[in-house]
């Protein structure tokens, strides 16, 4: 029985077949596809659990690919890409994905982010309580992933949702960043820290002024807390 969908968007197919025989030895079914335009179609055709998806592609791009699949689904995305630079990874978090990893890349990591996303989205669509969190002009509602600020529905992709959520949750601890990483996130992070400043600077821009009963603060040389005043 197959674990989940993965759609592997890559134009290299080397690369797509060497996912294809590691994802489906670990019993997941493999769509494929090697440029942007196809993986839009793919997508809406057959609703893949989960999205590899490669920034350099001919046609439309991965980011372009992305920011369209973000109009319409939560699906989890993790970017594929040959460069490093900070400015890369910044943006395919502002547009949304989940993670992302540099190649060349661990076969064996990719596996194991894979399983700990599904699991993790498992979890949540298998409870059964409302996981929703309120305060003045802020409600976050983990059962439909959706963040109404001042009473109105804000785009926000899941991975800021979630950090919100769990700050949200434990008013006025503060955690490091590698502790959000760790529990947020929810497996070994293979990345840097600074993850979490592009997350939380992005949730700022959503937040800041809308009301002085709460912010989301920075405790310096710490890390972050959603504090609450009494």
């Amino acid at each position: 029985m197959s674990l989940g969908k993965i759609l592997v968007v890559d134009d290299d197919k080397n690369i797509c077949e060497l996912l294809r025989l590691y994802l489906e030895k670990e019993g997941y079914g493999v769509i494929l596809s090697h440029d942007g335009e196809e993986a839009v179609v793919k997508f809406n055709a057959l609703k893949p659990d989960l999205i590899l998806l490669d920034v350099m592609l001919p046609g439309l791009d991965g980011w372009q690919v992305c920011r369209e699949i973000r109009k319409k689904s939560n699906v989890p995305i993790i970017m594929l890409t040959a460069k490093g630079e900070t400015f890369d990874k910044v943006l395919g978090l502002e547009l949304g994905a989940d993670d992302y990893v540099v190649k060349p890349f661990d076969t064996k990591e990719i596996v194991a982010r894979i399983k700990a996303v599904l699991r993790r989205i498992g979890q949540q669509s298998g409870a059964s309580e409302v996981k929703e969190v309120s305060y003045d002009k802020l409600n976050v509602n983990m059962t439909r992933y959706e963040l109404k600020v001042d009473g109105k529905v804000i785009d926000t992709p899941p991975k800021e949702l979630e950090l919100l959520f769990h700050l949200a949750s434990n008013p006025n601890r503060v955690y490091t960043r590698d502790q959000l990483l760790d529990e947020v996130w929810g497996f070994e992070y293979y990345g840097d820290s600074r993850t979490i400043d592009v997350h939380v600077k992005r949730l700022r821009e959503k937040l800041e002024g809308v009301s002085d009963k709460w912010a989301l603060k920075t405790v310096w040389g710490v890390g972050y807390k959603f504090e609450v005043n009494e």
